[in-house]
């Protein structure tokens, strides 16, 4: 996982509502079991539509969409937020989101940005010809125009996007501390660690 810091550039200004899993990934990508090439298959209902905003080509590569409530509702595909992750998408900016979304989106190194409506109808406003700036140190999300909104973060989240660690990160930063944990086991309960052995 990438780490995450300055996440800068153009934003899709999409903005639509209660966004589910499904519109975000159709069902028929679920079969694959690789995350790489979902991307194209994001939003394909949606992309069906004539000057849709993923096709636009003022938005080709932005590292930030800009949703409304209740983003990432329904199923609990991870298969989501590995498509987002895939079409480039560093981080979402929404009112609210599923829960599952959050954390699927968490552990893909996606960025999940909680602001209320107001500061989401500015963005959407701003992003249609100026680029968008989140800060995930300072917790800011600005603009060219000097718009400033904070955004709160979990720290362990915050911490562990920083630093680029998934759960196998997480586990290999600890691997000193295991080893010594091991170590004092065997010393404390060899009977154990023998048995282990065999």
């Amino acid at each position: 996982m990438n780490p995450v810091g300055r996440i800068e550039g153009k934003a899709y200004p999409f903005g639509l509502k209660n966004v589910d899993t499904d519109v975000i990934i159709p069902a028929h990508y679920l079969k694959t079991i690789t995350r790489i090439g979902l991307g194209a298959g994001a939003f394909e209902t949606v992309r069906r539509e004539p000057g849709n905003v993923f096709d636009d080509p003022a938005y080709a590569g932005a590292p930030i969409l800009i949703a409304g409530d209740n983003f990432g509702c329904g199923s609990s595909r991870e298969h989501a937020a590995w498509a987002l992750a895939d079409m480039g998408v560093q981080a979402v900016i929404a009112p609210s989101y599923s829960d599952i979304f959050s954390g699927n989106a968490f552990k893909n190194g996606i960025l999940a940005v909680v602001l209320p409506q107001e500061a989401i109808d500015r963005l959407l406003e701003v992003a249609r010809d100026q680029p968008i700036t989140i800060d995930i140190e300072t917790q800011t999300v600005t603009t060219p125009y000097q718009d400033r909104f904070r955004f709160e973060i979990d720290p362990f989240r915050k911490h562990c996007l920083q630093e680029g660690l998934d759960e196998i990160g997480l586990t290999l930063a600890a691997d000193s501390r295991i080893a010594a944990f091991e170590t004092r086991a065997a010393a404390q309960s060899p009977w154990i660690a023998g048995a282990a052995a065999r």
